[in-house]
């Protein structure tokens, strides 16, 4: 049987969880908390969020970064659902 390559959607879960933190993730230490950083390409950015630096949206294909904390009180699910999409440029001046 030939071999598909077509991309395969995942049923979500723990699948959908490791493809967000893998990649280019970094931590950082701002305003004495840890956050998680990973970038976001220009071509993977597939919705229009609204930045919480400066309340502007973040269009489709536009290049940005994904933020969550990484010390917070409920866990580590809990801060992975809290996740925001920022401005590279409004995240720097956080």
């Amino acid at each position: 049987m030939p071999r598909s390559n077509r991309r395969r959607r995942d049923s979500g879960g723990d699948a959908s969880l490791d493809r967000l933190i893998a990649g280019w993730r970094r931590t950082e230490f701002r305003r004495g908390h840890e956050w998680s950083v990973q970038p976001v390409g220009p071509g993977r950015s597939e919705k229009t969020y609204a930045c919480p630096g400066c309340a502007n949206l973040i269009e489709i294909g536009a290049a940005h970064v994904v933020v969550w904390r990484e010390d917070g009180v409920l866990g580590p699910q809990a801060d992975l659902a809290a996740r925001r999409h920022w401005h590279t440029h409004c995240w720097k001046l956080f």
